[in-house]
């Protein structure tokens, strides 16, 4: 899609192009192109001066971007809800091993894989 902006060639001036719909009956039959600023209509899009857009430049080059990250694992990632020790019941979560409070998404160097899901 183009950009809206243009240089209107009844004004000057850089503006908007505005599409209002064209309707007969309750069917659209078309679109009428205006300037936002002067109200100039332009017969086709053909004659529409649109404003080109400056080039963004290239703040990286391939050689300063790292490696894409992988951030999906195969594997289970080593969440406290994974382990074995892991206790869930309506009041509390609660690791057996080390007999305290803790939560789904904890980690620890304790973990030891369970049966199901958690």
């Amino acid at each position: 899609m183009k950009s809206t902006a243009i240089r209107c060639s009844a004004c000057g001036q850089e503006a908007f192009l505005v599409r209002e719909p064209v309707f007969k009956g309750l069917k659209k039959a078309g679109e009428t192109l205006k300037c936002s600023a002067c109200g100039h209509v332009y017969p086709r899009e053909a004659d529409v001066p649109f404003v080109e857009a400056d080039r963004v430049p290239d703040l990286f080059s391939p050689e300063d971007r790292g490696e894409k990250p992988d951030l999906f694992s195969d594997d289970k990632p080593r969440f406290c809800r994974h382990c074995v020790h892991y206790v869930a019941n309506p009041f509390r979560q609660w690791c057996g091993l080390h007999r305290r409070d803790v939560q789904a998404t904890d980690t620890c160097p304790s973990f030891a894989p369970g049966q199901g899901d958690g």
